[in-house]
């Protein structure tokens, strides 16, 4: 990943051109200072130029964090590439650092020789105090090992809009696009397509387009009539499979996957939901769609959000609700409910670090035992997980499917990570996505509410209005077939159980699984939901040095592939890597009595390639250090724990 060695070189004017196959660039400032703006800029760019590419956009946990101090800072990251990738990369090529904070949290990714470019008019000792940073980066010689850019981005950017009488903070507001600007530069992008996105962004308000066109051509031209670069950069389009594409995330490729269902079964489609960091976009995308028969209900908390899709349901609607953990676990009770009424409802959970409020605007994976067990009593779900934004599409349309078929509900986890980043999705033709439809009643004579199909054991859709096929319904036990109040025992172990072999015949419907790599050998690395990228960039390296490791990732959490188990028995050692404590190993363990190593990370980043491929070759050589991915006890010093209170993890 990030692979900075020249292929071929040529120039641009009196400047050498390198040719690279894959960057990595990180934009890191204060909140307001424009990042995720001009990381989403330069990603569409680099799309529209045919690169594939995987972003990371990584948000302060603090809404109002104090201006220059490490809480504040915000940063995108960006891996484009002239092939296919799976990640937005490990260690950076490129570093833009607006601040002191920005660089000190941000520079130990930074590759050496890497480019580090400063906005040396925030590099001050009142932000160096801010940021906890003794002595100046620039003389006491912890930068020699990159290639520094020190500009003076504030002051260029005053010059160049100094005549459009803007106050100093509307101003301020424009020095990204000087950033922008320059790193398009850098590497060979074209300013145009961001020029008209402008006049569009703003139109109307000529003064905003007029000042950020300037900055964004400041800094392109800074960078052409310099001196301060010695080479610019080349990444060609890469050699994908033909089609229509466009750059989408996980949030929107749920929306669009959850709209494209109900067009294709021909109900209408309805979301109660609260607005919770990080799945309120998912809400918000589709309130833009009631041209399409969707019905968006911002309700005043996560039970109401919840129980009005149940009630939806009931109604004859494809029924959701989005959510992320905490209120995943207010919706529990209601997810009984929705069970035992047999009734379709998708339930999105796009995880985030926990628990309670945790870290709200990092990702995690430590819902899946919530997912799993969360209810009280007996009442099994069905879980997928989602391995890449553009997969978010899939599985929102399969949930919806299996939700419809086997009348039940189905959890879609998702996570921070996925609901946030971007790639590029290919377009499917709507004919080819797979046809489904409500099982409704149709025969009123002998009608009983909860007789069963047999190939599914699902109940007949009965929705209000239908002549003939009133019934009761309600959060009580049902007497078998007539779905009366029974408080039977008997009944009540056996409804229990159907309704768990209704869970599990949902493995009829689920593919064999894939295996890249040898069908059995000395290493089987599993995963589930967006570990997958670098999961299988770690199983790419490893197999090209010629190591015996193959991959298998796990869309369907429960009930689970019924080949799942065959798989793992023929590799001597099965590792899972995840970002929780080892949830879906201990499952497994239980299940399957297999050793399963696990690699643990709660830090709320996603994995890097290169701590799977380190575990594997651990494991390879015979040895084991443990599950835990362990930060730095230096790094939490330097963010002033004291030493007193660090736990040291054996």
């Amino acid at each position: 990943m990030g692979d900075t060695q020249a292929l071929d070189s040529g120039t641009a004017g009196n400047i050498p051109v390198n040719a690279l196959e894959t960057v990595v660039i990180r934009f890191a400032g204060d909140s307001g200072d424009g990042m995720q703006l001009t990381g989403t800029r330069f990603s569409t760019e680099s799309a529209l130029f045919g690169n594939d590419i995987r972003t990371l956009p990584d948000f302060p946990a603090e809404i109002r964090a104090p201006a220059g101090t490490l809480a504040g800072v915000s940063a995108f990251q960006l891996s484009f590439s002239n092939s296919v990738i799976e990640t937005p990369g490990d260690a950076l090529d490129v570093l833009v650092a607006m601040n002191p904070a920005a660089l000190k949290m941000n520079i130990a990714d930074l590759k050496a020789g890497g480019n580090l470019i400063i906005n040396t008019s925030q590099f001050t000792k009142k932000n160096f105090q801010k940021a906890g940073i003794e002595t100046d980066p620039r003389e006491d010689g912890s930068l020699e090992k990159y290639r520094l850019h020190a500009i003076d981005i504030t002051d260029l950017t005053n010059k160049a809009l100094d005549d459009l009488g803007m106050k100093q903070k509307q101003i301020d507001r424009c020095k990204n696009f000087f950033a922008l600007g320059l790193s398009f530069w850098l590497y060979g992008r074209s300013i145009e397509n961001t020029v008209n996105w402008l006049s569009k962004k703003f139109k109307g308000k000529d003064q905003l387009i007029e000042a950020n066109t300037r900055a964004l051509k400041a800094g392109y031209y800074y960078g052409e009539t310099t001196e301060a670069f010695d080479v610019r950069y080349e990444v060609k389009p890469a050699d994908i499979e033909p089609g229509f594409y466009r750059s989408i995330s996980g949030n929107q490729a749920l929306a669009l996957g959850f709209i494209s269902a109900s067009q294709k079964c021909g109900m209408e489609l309805f979301l109660g939901s609260y607005p919770i960091t990080p799945a309120s976009d998912i809400l918000h995308a589709l309130s833009g769609y009631k041209n399409y028969g969707v019905h968006t209900f911002q309700a005043e908390d996560e039970i109401a959000a919840v129980t009005s899709s149940i009630g939806a349901a009931f109604g004859g609607a494809l029924a959701l609700t989005t959510t992320s953990g905490p209120g995943l676990a207010l919706k529990g009770e209601a997810l009984g409910l929705a069970m035992i009424l047999e009734l379709p409802l998708v339930v999105v959970n796009v995880q985030r670090g926990g628990p309670s409020t945790g870290l709200p605007t990092k990702t995690e994976q430590a819902d899946l035992l919530q997912a799993l067990y969360g209810r009280n009593g007996e009442a099994p779900v069905a879980i997928l997980a989602a391995k890449s934004a553009s997969d978010c599409f899939a599985t929102a349309y399969e949930a919806c499917q299996l939700a419809v078929k086997y009348m039940c509900p189905v959890i879609v986890l998702t996570d921070g990570y996925l609901a946030n980043g971007s790639e590029p999705w290919k377009v499917p033709d709507a004919a080819s996505l797979p046809e489904f439809a409500p099982n409704r009643a149709e025969n009123a004579e002998g009608f009983l509410p909860y007789q069963r199909d047999p190939e599914t054991l699902s109940r007949p859709w009965m929705v209000p209005g239908m002549a003939g096929f009133e019934h009761r319904v309600g959060g009580l036990e049902k007497e078998h077939l007539t779905g009366g109040v029974s408080y039977d025992p008997a009944n009540h172990e056996f409804m229990c159980r159907l309704r768990g072999e209704k869970i599990q015949k949902i493995q009829q419907d689920i593919p064999a699984t894939e295996i890249i790599g040898e069908e059995s050998g000395d290493l089987l690395i599993l995963g589930w939901g967006s570990t997958y990228g670098a999961i299988r960039s770690a199983v790419r390296t490893l197999q090209g040095q010629g190591k015996s490791v193959a991959m298998a990732h796990i869309r369907h959490i429960h009930p689970l592939p019924t080949d799942i188990f065959e798989i793992m028995g023929k590799y001597k050692q099965v590792l899972l890597p995840e970002m929780n404590l080892g949830q879906l190993s201990k499952v497994l363990r239980a299940e399957s009595l297999i050793d399963i190593k696990s690699l643990n990370k709660i830090q709320g980043q996603p994995f890097k390639e290169q701590e799977i491929v380190d575990k594997a070759l651990e494991l390879l050589d015979g040895k084991d250090s443990g599950p835990y991915i362990i930060p730095s006890i230096d790094s939490i010093n330097e963010n002033n724990v004291n030493d007193a209170n660090v736990v040291h993890l054996h």
